[in-house]
């Protein structure tokens, strides 16, 4: 899976690419598209950016080119499913419908290889029980437009030097105690909710913050974003769960093995 050619899964999950947003990292993403090869792929929310383009649109070439990669996913064979987030909420209205070989769902339910059923959900759902903006909160919008600001020039001038892609949004929301907390509530609300209707895992984004854990029996998953962390959730054809770091070099961050291995 992890070749530097080709990537060849089962399933593969993106969330929170933002597109429309100056700080979408297309171009990382273009690459983890064009070597994409997998039977189905989970768009979990906030794919494209409504939200900021009331504000500002900000659609370069390359955000085109990667609704053009997923359009040809699609076209070759790939089930697309697409679960609008809280940024893209108006594309909700098209639930149960399809646009341009992309099924779009409210939620949706995934087997895994060994049999377990996840829940497949954006997250803004928890938001009323779970004040995940918490860390937003506790510097100030302003604050987090500049720490975005300061993830955005950084990014470039360890470009400009030869280094690879460092993220200082997701440094602090680890090394803040605050936003480590509000993290870890949402987190294990999104369990209780997934284990409360019967399921065995559940798939989210919505908060930035890849992650792969079992809460009290639970699986969690977050396939993070493409704004900050440049990650993908994946499944292999022997059922690993694997969390894909895609920058200069892609890198495995995290694997949760079946359960028929695990036994």
């Amino acid at each position: 899976m992890n070749s530097p050619t080709t990537v060849r899964c089962r399933t593969a999950w993106l969330s929170d690419i933002h597109l429309g947003n100056k700080d979408c990292k297309a171009a990382y993403l273009i690459d983890f598209l064009n070597r994409l090869e997998c039977e189905r792929l989970y768009l979990v929310g906030d794919i494209v950016d409504l939200l900021a383009m009331r504000r500002r649109v900000h659609f370069s070439g390359e955000h085109y080119e990667v609704l053009c990669a997923i359009h040809r996913l699609a076209k070759s064979g790939t089930r697309v499913i697409y679960v609008p987030g809280n940024h893209d909420a108006e594309l909700r209205d098209f639930a149960g419908g399809n646009l341009l070989d992309v099924e779009v769902h409210g939620q949706f339910v995934h087997e895994t290889v060994d049999g377990r059923r996840l829940l497949i959900m954006h997250g803004d759902e928890l938001d009323h029980a779970v004040l995940y903006q918490n860390f937003i909160r506790l510097i100030g919008d302003h604050a987090y437009d500049l720490m975005a600001f300061m993830n955005r020039w950084l990014a470039r001038g360890r470009r400009l030097l030869g280094l690879n892609y460092w993220s200082l949004a997701t440094y602090l929301k680890t090394h803040i105690s605050h936003a480590r907390k509000s993290i870890d509530t949402f987190e294990r609300t999104a369990a209780a909710v997934a284990a409360k209707q019967g399921f065995d895992g559940v798939v989210c984004g919505h908060i930035h913050k890849a992650e792969i854990r079992t809460i009290d029996g639970v699986l969690y998953c977050n396939d993070g974003d493409w704004t900050e962390s440049c990650t993908a959730l994946v499944e292999s054809d022997s059922g690993d769960l694997q969390l894909l770091h895609w920058v200069e070099q892609p890198l495995t961050l995290k694997t949760e093995t079946p359960l028929a291995a695990a036994a």
